[in-house]
């Protein structure tokens, strides 16, 4: 699948940073193009991949480049007022060429969670390929403003893209890791799930062919409807080497065992996937959509493996429309990759809301309480003091 990636703010443009990385290292040709939005000058200075061109500077008149210090409101409208400067580098994007658009952001912060649902809105207004997010959901330690943050930018994004894949920090952070170092682990996690997701299909020169094929048109059925898009991802190690190969599964009474193998690993690493930690975690009856992507050597894949998997998905799910198929690539590892779209029941959304909502309420009374203190303070030598003017 071809992406045409949009980083907002400092996670999104890290991210998309990454997915740089990552297609370089792998050959997966997912990012036809990689663009970086921010409003402070030292975030987009400090990327690596994303080539000079394609890093946009908005706001200067406004933030003179030192960012928008958390405000989401002020992010939007930032966004709105410059967007065609946004729209300047994505104008060099041969668009015929890409399957649709994924913009990034963290939603906790001000650029990114503000700036997104406008430019997302911006771009399915001009343009008829989809429009997906991918949303990074800040760690509930993180404090009130961020929760609330993310909980005003998940509502309006949502609405705004075609599909809105999320991934939840809370989940992902560990004990005792350095801030830095939290965020790389949470970066690699993101980017290998999506790059096996939105990689599989792609068949190079020389490469396999996959017995059923999973190709971009099957991601983009999978996400159409709307909604919110979860991730699993499971994988184990196996032995790469030039016996056996695709025939192996029709010869001889010993490949058979293996046969036999290599099925129950998938329908393993299936259910691991499915049952494991999500990008977002939530309950995976009622998706309204799957899709079952198994990625691996030829040899350690098959049809009946896959088939099974697929079956159990749909089972578990309760969805009719579960898709599958394999993504052959000269990795030592078997992975199988699980796209549910169309999830509701999600308890995490559900606490973010309401901890927003608390912490809405709570900011109002302190700046009310805040304006009363003011008075009390200064009210005493009111009657003593003459006032400047």
């Amino acid at each position: 699948m071809k992406l045409a990636m949009i980083g907002f703010g400092q996670a999104g443009g890290k991210i998309v940073d990454r997915f740089v990385q990552y297609d370089e290292r792998t050959g997966s040709g997912i990012v036809r193009a990689a663009i970086a939005v921010n409003t402070a000058k030292a975030d987009l200075m400090g990327l690596e991949n994303i080539e000079q061109e394609n890093r946009v500077l908005i706001g200067q008149s406004r933030v003179k480049g030192h960012g928008v210090g958390a405000d989401n409101e002020l992010g939007a409208e930032i966004a709105e007022e410059d967007v065609d400067e946004v729209q300047g580098a994505i104008d060099a994007i041969p668009t015929h060429e890409v399957d649709a658009f994924l913009v990034v952001a963290g939603m906790g912060g001000g650029t990114g969670s503000g700036g997104a649902p406008v430019l997302a809105k911006h771009l399915k207004r001009i343009y008829t390929i989809p429009v997906y997010g991918l949303g990074v959901l800040p760690g509930s330690d993180e404090g009130g403003i961020y929760t609330l943050n993310a909980a005003r930018s998940f509502q309006t994004f949502v609405r705004e893209v075609d599909n809105l894949l999320v991934f939840d920090n809370d989940s992902w952070r560990q004990a005792g890791e350095s801030v830095e170092g939290g965020y790389d682990d949470i970066n690699k996690e993101i980017v290998t799930r999506f790059g096996v997701l939105f990689g599989a299909g792609e068949v190079g020169e020389g490469d396999e062919v996959a017995e059923s094929v999973v190709d971009s048109s099957e991601i983009i059925n999978t996400l159409a409807g709307g909604g919110v898009s979860t991730v699993g991802y499971a994988s184990e190690g196996v032995d790469v080497d030039d016996s056996g190969g695709l025939l192996s599964r029709f010869t001889g009474s010993e490949e058979q065992v293996d046969t036999a193998h290599t099925t129950n690993r998938i329908t393993s690493l299936v259910r691991k996937a499915a049952l494991g930690r999500l990008t977002l975690p939530c309950e995976i009856e009622g998706a309204e959509r799957a899709l079952l992507v198994m990625s691996g050597p030829p040899k350690h894949l098959n049809r009946k493996g896959i088939e099974r998997g697929r079956k159990w998905l749909e089972e578990q799910t309760g969805s009719m429309e579960v898709r599958g198929g394999d993504f052959p690539v000269n990795e030592p590892q078997v992975a199988a990759c699980i796209l549910l779209s169309g999830v509701n029941d999600v308890p995490r959304i559900k606490e973010l809301q309401q901890v927003a909502i608390e912490a809405q309420d709570n900011i109002e009374s302190i700046r009310e309480e805040s304006e009363d203190n003011l008075e009390d303070l200064v009210e005493d030598d009111e009657d003593e003091l003459d006032p400047l003017f």
